[in-house]
C-alpha cells in the first residue's frame, strides 16, 4: 500500500478535487488537507487556517462543507487516503477585533448564524449552531510563555497571543465530537497541529480515545535541537503510541548535508537517536512552518541540498515520507522562495523518487558504502541509492552480495548500469544522487 502522504498546504478544497487523478496516478497514498474548521473567510493568509473560529462548521477562505466532501470523494474514488490538520489546542486571537473575543463564536457571528440559517446549515459539521460553543471558562488564564522548557507552562500558557483551550469535561466532548463528524465525512487520519502545547492527560483523552481506532494519527511536536528533542519528543515516544514528525532525522540530514558533516549519520540514524523509530516516525526535508515562520526558517535546506534530502527520505526504508506543495505563500517575504515548492508534488525529480519508493516499500535497507560524503544503501534484492553530496565525482565499491544480477536502470536519470557479480565500482557524479532499481536479468 502506497503510503507517501501530499501536504496539500493551503490548497483549496476544489484544487485537491481536480489534482486527484494525477495524485493517485503520481502514487501517493494519502492527501494532508488544510485545518478544514471554520475560520476567517475572507482571511487569505495561510496562519488563518489555524486559528479556528468553531469546531461545529466547515467554512474558510479555502472552500465549504460541499466543496470538502467533493474532495474527499473525488479521492476516496483514486483509493488515496484522506488526512484532516485539525487545531485544538487554540482557538482564534481575535483581540481588538471584537470585545467578546473568550466567547466562540462571539455575539456577531453568532448573529449571523441566526441571518444566514439555511447557508451555515450547509457547512454545519455537528451540533446546534444557537448554542455557544466556548466561553472564558473554556480557556486557561491569559498568559505567554517565557521558559520554552518548563513542560507546563509550554502546554498551559499562550502561544503568539491564541487562546489556549483548557482540559475541561466540555471542551473534551466537543473536540471528541468534532473528530467523530470528521469520522463521517471520511477522514482516514489526522495531524494534529502544536500538540507540544497539550498536556499529555489531553491528548490521551482525545487522540487515544476508542472513536479514532483504525485511524493514523500523528502530531507535530516542533523541535530545533537535541535538548528540546530530549524534553519533548522523546518522551512523547516513549509514553504514547501515536506517530510524531521526525524532526530528529530532519536535523540529522540537516548536520550531515552540511559542508562541515558527514553523510555516517545517515547509515543507521535510529541507532543513535538521529531518527525516530521507524514505525513511529513522519519522515521530510521541509514542513510548512519552516519557510513560513522567521525563527524557523534556519532549518530550511539549501535548495540543492533539500533536493538531496529528499533523495534519503524516499529512498531509506521506515517512516512515512510528506512531500510539502504550497503556492509560494513565503514569497512574499522571501523572494528568493518561488516556485520552490509551488507543483513540488509533481515534479520530474520528485515523481521518480516517489516511483522508486513505491517500487521498494518495505524491502530491507542495507549499508553498502558510506564515507564523510557518499553514502550507498541497497533496498532488497532490487535497489540501490547513492548520495555524494562533494563537489567532484566520487566511486564507491560495489559489493554485489544480496543484489540480483542484470541490469538497473536510475529512476532520476535515466542511466542503465549492469551488476555482474563480479568486483565492480559505482561513479557517483558531484552533488548528484542516484536511484537504481532493478529492470531485467
Amino acid at each position: 500500500m502506497n503510503n507517501v502522504i501530499l501536504h496539500a498546504f493551503n490548497w483549496r478544497f476544489s484544487e485537491i478535487a481536480d489534482a486527484a487523478p494525477e495524485i493517485a496516478r503520481l502514487g501517493y497514498g494519502a492527501v494532508l488537507f488544510p485545518p478544514p474548521l471554520f475560520s476567517d473567510e475572507c482571511g487569505t493568509e495561510w496562519w488563518q487556517r489555524y486559528q479556528p473560529r468553531d469546531y461545529r462548521v466547515i467554512r474558510s477562505a479555502l472552500g465549504n462543507k460541499a466543496q470538502l466532501q467533493a474532495a474527499i470523494a473525488a479521492l476516496q474514488q483514486e483509493g488515496v487516503r484522506c488526512y484532516a490538520d485539525v487545531v485544538f489546542n487554540h482557538m482564534a486571537n481575535e483581540f481588538g477585533v471584537r470585545d467578546d473575543a473568550l466567547d466562540f463564536p462571539g455575539r456577531a457571528l453568532q448573529a449571523r448564524y441566526a441571518h444566514e440559517a439555511d447557508e451555515f446549515e450547509q457547512d454545519r459539521l455537528y451540533g446546534d449552531l444557537r448554542e455557544p460553543l466556548f466561553d472564558e471558562r473554556s480557556f486557561h488564564p491569559r498568559a505567554g510563555i517565557d521558559d520554552w522548557f518548563d513542560a507546563d507552562e509550554v502546554a498551559d500558557g499562550w502561544l503568539g497571543g491564541l487562546p489556549d483551550l483548557s482540559l475541561t469535561v466540555w471542551v473534551i466532548k466537543q473536540q471528541l465530537a468534532c473528530l467523530q463528524s470528521l469520522n463521517g465525512l471520511g477522514f482516514d487520519g489526522y495531524r494534529v497541529d502544536a500538540i507540544k502545547h497539550m498536556a499529555e492527560q489531553h491528548i490521551n483523552l482525545v487522540f487515544r480515545h476508542p472513536i479514532l481506532a483504525g485511524k493514523f494519527v500523528f502530531g507535530e511536536i516542533l523541535t530545533f535541537n537535541d535538548r528540546e528533542n530530549q524534553t519533548y519528543l522523546w518522551p512523547a515516544i516513549d509514553e504514547s503510541s501515536m506517530s510524531f514528525y521526525d524532526f530528529p532525522l530532519q536535523q540529522t540530514l540537516h548536520d550531515a548535508l552540511s559542508v562541515t558533516g558527514s553523510l555516517q549519520s545517515l547509515a543507521n540514524p535510529t541507532s543513535h537517536r538521529g531518527a525516530l523509530p521507524w514505525h513511529r516516525a513522519v519522515t521530510f526535508s521541509v514542513t510548512h512552518d519552516v519557510p513560513n515562520n522567521e525563527s524557523f526558517r534556519g532549518m530550511m535546506f539549501a535548495p540543492h541540498d533539500e533536493y538531496l534530502a529528499n533523495v534519503y527520505v524516499l529512498g531509506r526504508d521506515g517512516g512515512v515520507p510528506m512531500i510539502y506543495s504550497d503556492h509560494g505563500e513565503s514569497t512574499l517575504s522571501h523572494p528568493d522562495d518561488a516556485y520552490r515548492w509551488q507543483d513540488l508534488w509533481r515534479r520530474a525529480d520528485l515523481a521518480a523518487m516517489l516511483a522508486f519508493h513505491n517500487a521498494l516499500h518495505g524491502a530491507a535497507e542495507r549499508l553498502l558504502y558510506v564515507n564523510a560524503v557518499v553514502l550507498v544503501l541497497a533496498r532488497g534484492a532490487r535497489g540501490m541509492v547513492a548520495i555524494n553530496k562533494s563537489a567532484d565525482w566520487q566511486t564507491a565499491p560495489l559489493a554485489a552480495h544480496g543484489l540480483q544480477l542484470g541490469t538497473y536502470v536510475c529512476q532520476l536519470h535515466g542511466h542503465h548500469l549492469t551488476i555482474t557479480g563480479e568486483a565492480q565500482q559505482l561513479q557517483i557524479p558531484p552533488r548528484q544522487a542516484q536511484m537504481w532499481l532493478f529492470a531485467s536479468s
